[in-house]
């Protein structure tokens, strides 16, 4: 990957399920700082499947969030005694 030109998004084709993904100029940036160079072969649905796959099932619960009030999944038992956000919001806060 050249980065010496200015980033542009791509459009790229997973190589599990041959659907086409946008690869963004941020995301291509992201890659530049973690000091990867090649391109992601899979798309984000994809590597997120995958990467569960490898994780092994994990046991998931259902949450209302605390801040917009969508339901969603965690990977944690929540207590009760702290709000639980949807990964959405969680990623705001991050």
């Amino acid at each position: 990957m050249n980065f010496l030109v200015p980033l542009q998004d791509q459009i790229l084709k997973c190589r599990d399920c041959g659907k086409e993904f946008v690869w963004t100029s941020s995301e291509q940036e992201f890659y530049k700082k973690k000091g990867f160079d090649n391109a992601p072969v899979r798309c984000p649905d994809c590597r997120r499947a995958r990467r569960q796959q490898k994780m092994g099932e994990r046991k998931m619960y259902k949450i209302i969030c605390a801040q917009c009030g969508k339901e969603d999944q965690v990977p944690f038992e929540p207590q009760g005694n702290r709000p639980v956000l949807c990964r959405d919001c969680f990623q705001k806060l991050r």
